[in-house]
């Protein structure tokens, strides 16, 4: 299995990086001593979303001094063209109740590009990655994957949906035009977080959405879903996880969706 040069040494170090944290997660996936804090937003921040992030920052400083980290526990650290974004527990509530639905995810900025991304969930034993222009796998190891490609379904009528909470869209005043265009998918599942993603680029679910989102939250997900034929864009259809929220598609039904939901800021395009 090849993947683009450029981005050899970064891939395998962030399986590496991957595999530690996995360990560290496991160890305390149930754990009756398990330490749960609550940060300002009023979300849970664990001993192991801690450990993980630590860890990756103090190899990440011998390994790739030069290269910036941020992170959603211990925020930003250092400037440069080249950044790690890490978010060493999406999922923190399912972990911290017991549902392996969570994963630590791994990416790679480069010049304002997502140029590679891994999304390691061990209690599913499954992981996900992809680097610039070399698609996208998932397997349980760098060199044990199989190729990913999204679906080709074309009409809503017979595409599957996957989201995280209808709160979510009521708490940004958007609930209505969700459930309208919830209502004209064949099948729609609250699968949630890293997972509707994941699920876009191995062509099981179709489209993937969320009203708001933090860029670790997205970073690693874009090249997986772009390198497997699928397109990630903000809601108001800005490339990328950059916009706050995101939209992931097996791009035949992006342009569709964006003007159904009619995000404020955004612009339709001639697409369709």
């Amino acid at each position: 299995m090849t993947t683009d040069a450029r981005y050899n040494d970064d891939l395998r170090l962030a399986h590496v990086l991957a595999d530690q944290a996995d360990a560290i997660t496991l160890a305390r996936f149930g754990a009756q001593d398990l330490v749960v804090d609550s940060k300002p937003d009023l979300t849970p921040v664990t001993d192991a979303d801690r450990a993980v992030e630590d860890m990756i920052r103090s190899q990440l400083a011998h390994t790739r001094s030069r290269d910036s980290v941020v992170g959603e526990e211990r925020g930003t650290s250092g400037h440069a063209s080249r950044q790690w974004i890490i978010d060493p527990i999406d999922g923190t509530k399912n972990f911290v109740r017991g549902v392996p639905v969570w994963a630590t995810l791994i990416g790679l900025v480069e010049d304002g590009e997502v140029v590679m991304g891994v999304v390691s969930a061990p209690a599913l034993k499954r992981r996900w990655w992809a680097a610039k222009g070399q698609c996208s796998f998932a397997g349980t190891s760098l060199f044990k994957g199989r190729k990913l490609s999204v679906s080709s379904v074309a009409e809503l009528s017979d595409a599957s949906l996957s989201y995280s909470s209808l709160d979510s869209w009521l708490h940004a005043e958007r609930g209505g035009e969700f459930l309208r265009m919830q209502s004209q998918f064949w099948r729609t599942r609250a699968y949630g977080d890293f997972w509707s993603y994941m699920l876009v680029a191995e062509g099981a679910v179709d489209a993937a959405c969320e009203p708001e989102l933090e860029l670790y939250d997205m970073a690693a997900l874009v090249p997986i879903v772009t390198e497997a034929g699928g397109r990630f864009t903000s809601l108001r259809a800005e490339e990328g996880p950059w916009g706050g929220n995101a939209l992931a598609t097996n791009g035949l039904l992006h342009e569709r969706l964006l003007r159904i939901l009619d995000w404020p800021g955004f612009a339709a395009s001639d697409e369709e």
